[in-house]
């Protein structure tokens, strides 16, 4: 049995939705303008989409100080690589697949901004130095040469009132961090749920910058 629910291409899905408004078939520039320049400024969050054929898509976030990302020129932006969990997820991505997406978020804020474009990785010492955090150089810059860029509505966060307090969650009501790891992986003979938080905190302690 066929499921005629199931959307299987462009003209369908389309012929469920409104035309988009003007605003929205408008609004995208392939240039961090200034209205870009300054919200990326103020940005100490974003979220980075990467793909890697024959794996698939992989979305992780970045994060420090308002002003982390720099917008060396109009169509290129640096990323400094903080010290994270050493997977490399993203950056093996981009080796092998340039494509990327960012979407920025500013707290307080309802509109993000998005980036499309592509991503190269870098060492070079003057890039690096420009990004010290902390008294710490980064180890990589992952430079993204713009292609797209252009405001999302507020919509989302709107609705997820992300801001706001209202589903703010107390950190005590969910299993800590080690715990989960050791239950998924299935570690209790090797490794104890307290163990497995201690070094979780004393990464975060020890491996921020």
């Amino acid at each position: 049995m066929s499921d005629t629910s199931t959307i299987c291409d462009e003209a369908a899905l389309r012929a469920l939705y409104p035309e988009p408004s003007r605003l929205s078939q408008v609004k995208q520039i392939d240039r961090i303008d200034e209205h870009s320049r300054r919200f990326i400024a103020m940005s100490p969050l974003l979220v980075i989409g990467s793909t890697r054929p024959g794996r698939g898509t992989d979305v992780s976030p970045r994060g420090d100080a308002p002003g982390f990302v720099r917008v060396l020129d109009e169509r290129t932006l640096a990323i400094p690589d903080r010290p994270g969990n050493n997977r490399l997820d993203t950056m093996g991505n981009l080796i092998a697949d340039a494509e990327v997406g960012l979407l920025f978020m500013v707290p307080g804020l309802d509109e993000t901004l998005r980036v499309n474009g592509t991503a190269s990785l870098s060492h070079d010492p003057q890039l690096l130095e420009g990004s010290v955090a902390m008294g710490k150089l980064p180890r990589m810059m992952i430079l993204v040469a713009v292609r797209e860029v252009f405001y999302h509505c507020g919509k989302a966060l709107k609705r997820a009132r992300l801001w706001q307090e209202d589903y703010r969650v107390d950190p005590k009501s969910v299993p800590s961090l080690g715990r989960i790891i050791v239950e998924q992986a299935r570690l209790e003979e090797t490794l104890s749920v307290e163990e497995a938080d201690a070094a979780v905190e004393r990464s975060y302690k020890q491996n921020l910058y």
